[in-house]
C-alpha cells in the first residue's frame, strides 16, 4: 500500500512526519509521499509559511535517512496551488528543494476583477459568498475560470500529478450544475486531453468521501471510465491530514479502479523512477 498527498503540522495537517511514518510502517506501506501546501503569498492558514519551507524539507530528508530495509520509501514533494501572476513557478520549488514530484491543484479561482474564489474547505457558505461575489452567481462562469485556470497549470507549470482535479463539484452539491451537462463535460474532455498530452498522473482522491463532503471520489466514477479509455495513467491517494487518514477508502477505491479495467497505479519509486504498478486487493 501507499500513499503520495500526505500534510503535515507545516501546513495543515495535525502530526510530525515521524507519526505518518510509523503508521505507514503500521499499516505495512511500501511507499509514503509528503506533498506539504507550496506556500503561497498571502496571509492563510493552510499553507506552509516560506521562511518554514525549507525545514519542511530538512524534516523529511531526516526521517528517511533513518529508514531501514522493510520501510516504506520516504518522498519529498509539495501539493501547489496554480493562480496566474501570483504563485510561484513550480519548477522554482523542485530546484531549490530537490522535490521528488509536485501535485498541482486549483483550490482557488481567480476572479474577473480582485479577490480569489475559495473552492475547498469544510464550510460550503465560504463556496457560495465567493461566486456570488466574484462570478455573479454564474456557475458556468466561474466553473469555467476554474477549469481554465487548471488547464494553464498543467501547460506551463508541468505537474507530476494532478490533484482533485473535479472537485469544483463538492461543494455544488447539484444546486448549481449538473456535471452531466455538455459544457462541463467538454472542460472534462480538454482536461483529460491535457493530462493525456503532458503524461500527467491523474490523482483518484478519497477525501471527500471520508470526511462526508462527497459520496464520490474526485475524479467521479463516470469520469473514471473516460480516464481509463484514453489510458492515462492514476494514482489513489487518500489526502492525509492525520495518520489515521493514510489508508481510508484505499481498499473501496481500488476495487472502484478495477471494476473500472484499471489494472495498474502509476507511482514514484527510489529504485526504478515512476513505474506502473499492479492494483491488488486485500
Amino acid at each position: 500500500m501507499h500513499n503520495f498527498h500526505t500534510h503535515t503540522y507545516y501546513c495543515d495537517g495535525s502530526s510530525a512526519p515521524e507519526e505518518y511514518f510509523e503508521k505507514a510502517k503500521s499499516l505495512n506501506f511500501t511507499h509514503l509521499g509528503f506533498s506539504g501546501h507550496a506556500p503561497v503569498p498571502f496571509e492563510n492558514n493552510f499553507a506552509i509559511a516560506g521562511e518554514k519551507l525549507q525545514d519542511y524539507a530538512d524534516h523529511i530528508q531526516k526521517v528517511r535517512n533513518t529508514t531501514a530495509e522493510g520501510d516504506p520509501q520516504i518522498f519529498i514533494a509539495l501539493e501547489a496551488d496554480y493562480i496566474p501572476g501570483i504563485t510561484r513557478d513550480f519548477r522554482s520549488f523542485k530546484k531549490d528543494l530537490g522535490l521528488d514530484y509536485i501535485i498541482g491543484s486549483i483550490h482557488l479561482v481567480k476572479g474577473p476583477g480582485e479577490g480569489l474564489w475559495f473552492t475547498d474547505g469544510a464550510k460550503q457558505q465560504i463556496y457560495d459568498e465567493g461566486l456570488q461575489k466574484l462570478f455573479d452567481g454564474n456557475a458556468k462562469k466561474g466553473v469555467t475560470a476554474y477549469y481554465e485556470q487548471l488547464f494553464e497549470m498543467i501547460e506551463t507549470q508541468k505537474p507530476e500529478i494532478l490533484g482533485h482535479f473535479d472537485k469544483i463539484n463538492m461543494h455544488n452539491k447539484g444546486r448549481y450544475f449538473k456535471t452531466d451537462e455538455s459544457w462541463y463535460q467538454l472542460l472534462i474532455d480538454k482536461v483529460l486531453d491535457l493530462c493525456l498530452q503532458h503524461d500527467v498522473v491523474v490523482e483518484v482522491n478519497t477525501r471527500g468521501i471520508y470526511k462526508k463532503r462527497s459520496e464520490t471520489t474526485f475524479p467521479e466514477p463516470k469520469f473514471l471510465k473516460k480516464i481509463q479509455r484514453k489510458k492515462i495513467p492514476v494514482m489513489i491517494s487518500s489526502d492525509a491530514h492525520q495518520p489515521n487518514e493514510l489508508a481510508i477508502q484505499i481498499p473501496e477505491t481500488r476495487k472502484l479502479l478495477l471494476e473500472t479495467a484499471f489494472t495498474h497505479e502509476r507511482i514514484p519509486d527510489k529504485k526504478q523512477g515512476w513505474i506502473e504498478k499492479k492494483i491488488e486487493t486485500f
